[in-house]
């Protein structure tokens, strides 16, 4: 059992004393029965760095906390890289093919964007909704629209 105190960031949120980090907060949770005893440490908020896969928990209100392995199920899946996204004013007019699923690469992001064929007007809150009526295709991952310029195969990046 180790105990070391935390310092905050300009921000109020601890920084792990060993790499730096931001430390996330999970909030204490109801009293917990382990071994037939009542334990009261679930209580308690844990301060977690995903990092060095620890956890911080205060020692009855001292300012010191007690550094402990960080359980299995509470780690967090590391986030996936994000795509460098080109400006959409650098993107020029192109031929865009839809496959086997209706699925096409996205020009400005790598991503995989779907294909969204033309559909009659619909009425939206009392006001006729364009937005669907040509086909297009929209990127989920990046949230840009590729609409059809004039019945040829070529799409432009779009505002919504």
């Amino acid at each position: 059992m180790s105990v070391t105190k935390l310092t905050k960031n300009a921000n109020g949120v601890f920084l792990c004393p060993k790499c730096g980090q931001e430390l996330r907060t999970r909030e204490g949770g109801a009293v917990e029965i382990r071994n037939g005893r009542v334990d009261m440490s679930a209580t308690l908020p844990k301060y977690i760095c995903d990092t060095c896969g620890v956890y911080y928990q205060e020692l009855l209100n001292s300012g010191f906390y007690d550094v402990l392995d960080l359980p299995q199920e509470w780690r967090v899946a590391p986030r996936p890289k994000k795509h460098k996204l080109l400006r959409t004013g650098d993107i020029e007019p192109m031929e865009l093919h839809k496959d086997a699923n209706g699925q096409c690469v996205c020009p400005r992001c790598g991503e995989l964007m779907d294909f969204v064929e033309g559909q009659p007007v619909r009425i939206v809150d009392g006001k006729p909704d364009f937005e669907n009526v040509k086909d297009h295709f929209r990127c989920s991952y990046c949230e840009s629209v590729y609409r059809r310029i004039a019945s040829t195969n070529y799409f432009q990046w779009s505002e919504k």
